[in-house]
């Protein structure tokens, strides 16, 4: 487990063990309280009273000391152990010393440990414990007992080893079992970080590989344009109408794949703020509607847009490029109508597409987001939504998918202090 995944674990066990310790606390009262009046054993009540405000103290000073923290370390952990383990031996010298049945509750000291800490913590703590035992078999301060509780001495020791065993057991199996979950869903966290990495690293290849690509079509594009200016200065064309006009859809495609090279160039290298342009948020949107409905020219297009005017934002490349992605699924799944709706939800925005297509899968609703997850049967399929999702993800939003009686739905969730001129 990686250093941060572990104290934020460690965060959530102290946390239990604050739990613990109150219980310890209220176990404590309770039983000094039937022992010295009930039983008419005098115990010491001020030096096990202090003892006790001592753990109230840590335990708070606990909470307010790590509130605001979001990490804990083993050797806190280990520290905030090795108190409670003192406190229990100054509890136990004042009370009989190895002789108290509840002694036994060291080995929930070291069941704790062994569970919570590293091997070597947890060998540290055994090691405490175990000296702490030793001690109190040479030193103890011994209970004054009356006559009548030395005749039935070895039946108070049996009843008070069943208390102590009952307790030690019902603690074990909550609190391990809370920390055994505490640990599983840490170790979830960290298969979902080696995920995310994994993903990244895969964007980072396929952004190599379209930059190459752009580079390399640079070359064919500029030849291709050459050799089309040439042709229509060609006094042949010129005289043939239908041909001059295709030749100049054939300059306006190429111009559109030269634009297309430059906005990959720029997407993968251009760092966020080197060449971007400040503007509001209802013209970015209105003008990225209005340049996909261009090239696209869908059937119909619903866009509706709730973004006050004034909001400045930094024009984004790459939302802009997984936004049309979005789009041009929609349109393939359902050329009739696609639909648009862009507005601001307290500090997000949320931009929702539809269309009446036939949805999504259950295989691809439980995989969204993950490479080659397409219904398309064609090699990259599912590459779109793939980028879609980590790049929203690395602006600190998030995307989600669903289907609807008529169709389907995503939404992106994206922070505006992500876009906003500020950021």
């Amino acid at each position: 487990m990686s250093t941060p995944e572990r104290d934020t674990a460690n965060r959530e066990n102290l946390f239990l063990l604050t739990q613990l310790r109150w219980l310890a606390v209220a176990g404590q009262v309770v039983t000094i309280l039937i022992v010295d009046f009930v039983l008419g054993i005098d115990l010491p009540l001020q030096e096990m009273g202090m003892v006790l405000a001592c753990l109230v103290a840590l335990n708070l000073a606990t909470l307010v000391y790590h509130e605001r923290r979001m990490a804990i370390s083993d050797t806190e952990l280990l520290l905030e152990l090795l108190l409670d383990a003192a406190a229990l031996t100054i509890q136990l010298y004042l009370s009989g010393g190895a002789s108290n049945p509840f002694v036994s509750l060291y080995l929930l000291q070291v069941a704790l440990g062994a569970v919570l800490l590293p091997s070597w913590s947890a060998w540290v703590l055994a090691g405490v414990v175990s000296s702490g035992f030793v001690l109190l078999m040479r030193t103890f301060r011994p209970l004054p007992l009356s006559e009548e509780l030395h005749g039935d001495l070895f039946t108070l020791h049996i009843g008070g080893t069943f208390i102590c065993f009952v307790l030690a057991a019902l603690l074990l199996v909550a609190f391990i079992t809370r920390i055994g979950r505490n640990l599983r869903e840490s170790d979830a966290r960290l298969a979902s970080l080696h995920r995310q990495q994994a993903e990244e690293d895969h964007i980072v290849r396929m952004g190599l590989l379209a930059s190459g690509a752009a580079h390399e079509l640079g070359t064919p594009l500029a030849t291709v344009s050459v050799i089309l200016s040439d042709w229509r200065r060609m006094q042949l064309l010129r005289d043939r109408p239908d041909l001059a006009e295709d030749i100049a859809e054939m300059q306006r495609q190429l111009d559109r794949c030269k634009a297309i090279v430059s906005g990959i160039l720029m997407s993968s290298g251009a760092a966020r703020g080197e060449g971007t342009l400040r503007t509001t948020a209802a013209a970015y949107f209105d003008g990225m509607m209005s340049e996909w409905r261009a090239r696209r020219s869908p059937s119909a297009f619903d866009y509706r847009r709730e973004l006050a005017d004034e909001e400045e934002i930094i024009s984004d490349v790459a939302l802009e490029q997984i936004v049309f992605n979005l789009l041009d699924n929609a349109v393939e799944a359902s050329p009739e109508w696609v639909g648009v709706s862009v507005r601001r939800h307290a500090d997000v925005i949320v931009l929702e597409v539809r269309d009446r297509g036939p949805g999504f899968t259950k295989d691809m609703l439980a995989a969204f987001g993950t490479p080659y997850n397409s219904t398309k049967g064609r090699p990259g399929g599912g590459l779109g939504l793939f980028l879609v999702v980590n790049v929203v993800r690395k602006l600190g939003g998030h995307v989600e998918a669903v289907n609807e009686a008529d169709g389907a739905r995503v939404t992106l969730t994206l922070p505006l202090e992500a876009l906003s001129a500020e950021a």
